[in-house]
């Protein structure tokens, strides 16, 4: 429930202060604060060195920094955001983070990671085989006070360790990324690092003293550039080393499960529901899948940007159907009717994908298709097949990613893929194979239990051959 009768202020601790939380989350508090709620603060850090000046131009501006909003039709709009009262510097220790999360007056802990930051298999099981799990977990066996590998995992063992310790009381741990039911996954993984761990006291501890609202985020927010800077400095005349853009869209949806208070985010447009099952699935399968199919097919005929895919009628037409086809029709049946108007939120999508000032790139969105696949796309496919219809509109978007890890493989993407759920000596030999389309569907990290399915096989064919027509088009 919200805590509007705490009189101190209560502090959201928040991990991975990338442009997506500036835009998002702190921003909605900033909102708060804007209406006279100042109930609520926030502070964060990084749980890995990953843009260390943007860290340090935060601390150097006491947290505040710039939001440029686009709209489609290119309208733009600044905000000085002020939310962020503390920022953490880069430790390897997590030594400030520690002591915050350990803070009685933390009441959330909240954190935004990648798809495959969170180390799951196709069974929801921790896989081992990362480096950085197993650095974490030999860390935290050993007694240290700081995780090795700086997983989320790690982090969280870390951080709550103390916090039980310090007799703090009860925390909240709130996603803020893409994942499916990523609260409760999230969960699942850290009661499942600490069981390995053998600490069955703070695990009983975790059990009890914490919370995990699954919770659907929604803005699209590209790497700044120094673009961006330039433009905040003309519009406003600030200097801003922190500035960013998003897209004037902006949604939060969260289940109402918050075991130590919340803020009163109803008041600035945040939804709390009593499940997020509906909007997430219309958020990962109309947005976050055919983002990647206009990502792939874009980089495929030579597009930087995603605005450039989506404008091209044969790249928004595949996405169109794939939607349309395949993907509304399981997410709006008679048994279980969608609360969202599914056509209106596709044809909502496209446009927002079509914005040119976004310049979103191919580069930022085509990643991490190994965890995509089956986040995204799988689902559709099985749920198709299992009422016996069509995949033929779905099955152009692996087909999509197979073209473009045959490009990988050949060292003809003009940009450097990264994907952290991807064995690379598997993805060369999928492409080696003598048949690499039943190579790519006989994967199990992309398909789980579909893998080898001759159904699946066969639309991935006819679609892959769909695919190098288009890109041959596209080359005369």
């Amino acid at each position: 429930m919200p805590s509007d009768t705490i009189a101190a202020p209560q502090r959201i601790l928040h991990l991975g202060l990338g442009s997506f939380h500036r835009a998002h989350e702190a921003l909605y508090i900033h909102q708060l604060q804007a209406v006279g709620d100042h109930s609520w603060t926030l502070a964060g850090g990084n749980i890995r060195p990953d843009a260390p000046q943007v860290i340090q131009a935060l601390i150097a501006q006491g947290g505040a920094y710039t939001l440029e909003t686009v709209t489609p039709q290119g309208e733009r709009s600044y905000t000085r955001i002020t939310s962020i009262e503390q920022v953490v510097a880069d430790d390897p220790q997590l030594t400030g983070l520690v002591h915050l999360g350990a803070d009685p007056a933390t009441r959330i802990i909240s954190f935004t990671v990648t798809e495959a930051g969170y180390y799951l298999d196709a069974n929801n099981r921790l896989d081992l085989q990362f480096p950085d799990l197993q650095a974490d977990l030999a860390a935290a066996k050993a007694g240290h006070t700081h995780p090795a590998g700086s997983t989320i995992y790690g982090a969280l063992t870390a951080i709550l360790r103390v916090r039980r310790a310090a007799d703090a009381g009860p925390v909240t741990l709130l996603n803020c990324d893409n994942l499916r039911h990523n609260g409760e996954r999230a969960r699942s993984g850290l009661l499942q690092f600490l069981t390995l761990l053998g600490e069955t006291e703070l695990l009983a501890w975790v059990q009890a003293h914490t919370s995990s609202p699954n919770a659907m985020v929604d803005r699209i927010t590209p790497r700044p550039t120094p673009a961006v800077a330039e433009r905040v400095l003309a519009a406003t005349g600030q200097a801003d080393a922190a500035a960013l853009m998003g897209e004037s869209f902006i949604q939060w949806v969260i289940e109402d499960n918050f075991i130590a208070g919340r803020p009163q985010w109803e008041r600035v447009g945040v939804e709390m529901v009593q499940s997020v099952q509906a909007y997430e699935e219309a958020k990962i399968r109309l947005l976050n899948a055919t983002h990647s199919c206009i990502a792939w097919a874009g980089t495929l005929v030579g597009y930087q940007f995603i605005h450039e895919g989506t404008h091209d009628a044969a790249i928004r037409q595949m996405a169109f159907d794939y939607v349309t086809h395949d993907t509304i029709p399981v997410l709006d049946t008679p048994t279980h009717p969608s609360p969202i108007n599914l056509a209106h939120y596709r044809d909502v999508v496209l446009d927002r994908f079509g914005n040119p000032a976004i310049a979103d790139t191919n580069q930022r969105v085509a990643m991490d298709g190994f965890s995509k696949i089956p986040g995204f796309i799988a689902p559709t496919v099985r749920e198709r097949l299992a009422a016996g219809a069509s995949i033929s509109s779905v099955a152009v978007l692996p087909a999509l990613f197979l073209a473009y890890l045959q490009r990988w493989h050949a060292g003809q993407i003009s940009y450097t893929y990264q994907d952290q759920a991807m064995d690379p000596v598997a993805a060369h030999a999928i492409c080696e194979a003598p048949d690499p389309v039943a190579a790519f569907c006989a994967d199990a990290t992309l398909w789980g239990e579909l893998a080898g399915d001759a159904r699946l096989v066969s639309a991935v064919r006819t679609a892959f051959a769909q695919v190098q027509l288009f890109i041959q088009r596209k080359s005369e």
